[in-house]
């Protein structure tokens, strides 16, 4: 399986999207700070994901929600409740 995944620092409240086939050792290393684009935001904390069989379609997820503000807005709206936890 291959995902799309949203993170919220719990530092800064910001969002960072990302795709992966691990999930649980990619939110491990943002949180390890080895990840130099989201160090400065741990802890993170993992509020979203989508799975989907081929890689080709977690990128293409990943790259709709940080080019189109309507798709990331649509998203923002439906984990709403998940990001305020």
């Amino acid at each position: 399986m291959y995902y799309f995944y949203v993170l919220k620092s719990l530092k800064t409240n910001k969002l960072y999207f990302g795709s992966t086939q691990d999930l649980k050792n990619r939110a491990s290393e943002h949180n390890k700070g080895s990840e130099f684009s989201t160090k400065h935001g741990i802890p993170w904390k993992l509020v979203y994901y989508e799975a989907f069989s081929v890689k080709s379609d977690a990128l293409r997820r990943e790259k709709q929600i940080k080019r189109f503000k309507s798709a990331y807005g649509f998203l923002k709206k439906r984990i709403k409740d998940s990001l305020k936890a």
